[in-house]
């Protein structure tokens, strides 16, 4: 009998940082059932790229809000091409606005994808490891946002906060079932959500690189390197753990964006 393929099933995939993370799993040796909103055909670029590498991978238009179709979607990645072994809840939206004027439906929107979403895709591939009985890792894809108060972003904030919790909860569960669950945390990204954000405001990308102790931003590449870090090389001991990488952001200002004390 044919050795079946071990999978790494990757929401959000069709965004800047989910196909990194894509790119970077298949290289690493991963086949992959992907999930995104997008329509197929704007996938067969990624497609084409993880097949050229020799690696198995399907993409499946999925709304992570919806915790049967999800449910469905990693089904049928097993049964298609392999093992689930890896799940990452990469799936986001974001919305500019703080919390006097951000609307109802906005609020509920991101807490729907960002944090149910998020429980959504590792609760399916916790199940589907749990029934197989094969160990495993999750990694959600979270945000420095979640431990630092953002006034243009409270919904975002709020919903990445749940995801730490979530995380934490998780890894607490499957630990004694060989399942581990990690976070990932970057700071301020050139790409994806954050991008998004640096093209509604002008001269936004360069504040936010001089607000980073480091002096750059991280780039989609960066995020994904560790996310593979945590599928592939971490202590079998590291879960229920928060990866951040923001360059520092969260020690607070650097001394050039400090105020000079007053004489």
């Amino acid at each position: 009998m044919a050795q079946r393929e071990s999978v790494a099933i990757i929401s959000g995939a069709c965004g800047d940082i989910g196909r990194a993370i894509a790119v970077e799993l298949a290289r690493r040796g991963a086949s992959l059932g992907l999930s995104d909103i997008v329509a197929p055909e704007s996938v067969e670029p990624l497609l084409r790229e993880v097949r050229a590498m020799g690696r198995s991978v399907r993409y499946e238009r999925v709304d992570v809000t919806d915790g049967g179709a999800v449910d469905r979607w990693v089904a049928s990645v097993q049964a298609a091409i392999g093992d689930v072994k890896w799940v990452i809840a990469s799936a986001a939206t974001v919305t500019l606005a703080g919390a006097m004027n951000v609307t109802a439906d906005q609020w509920r929107r991101e807490l729907d994808v960002n944090l149910s979403g998020s429980f959504f895709v590792a609760r399916a591939g916790a199940a589907n490891l749990l029934g197989a009985k094969r160990e495993g890792r999750i990694v959600f894809v979270g945000s420095w946002a979640a431990h630092s108060p953002h006034v243009n972003l409270p919904a975002y904030s709020v919903s990445k906060a749940g995801v730490r919790m979530l995380c934490k909860c998780m890894a607490m569960e499957l630990a004694p079932h060989g399942i581990v669950v990690n976070e990932i945390a970057p700071g301020y990204v050139d790409a994806g959500l954050s991008a998004a954000v640096f093209r509604e405001s002008a001269g936004a990308r360069t504040k936010a690189a001089d607000r980073v102790p480091i002096g750059r931003l991280l780039t989609a590449e960066d995020v994904a390197r560790q996310v593979a870090y945590l599928c592939f090389d971490a202590s079998p001991h590291t879960t229920g753990s928060v990866l951040l990488m923001d360059g520092g952001l969260s020690l607070g200002l650097p001394a050039s964006l400090t105020p000079e004390p007053e004489s």
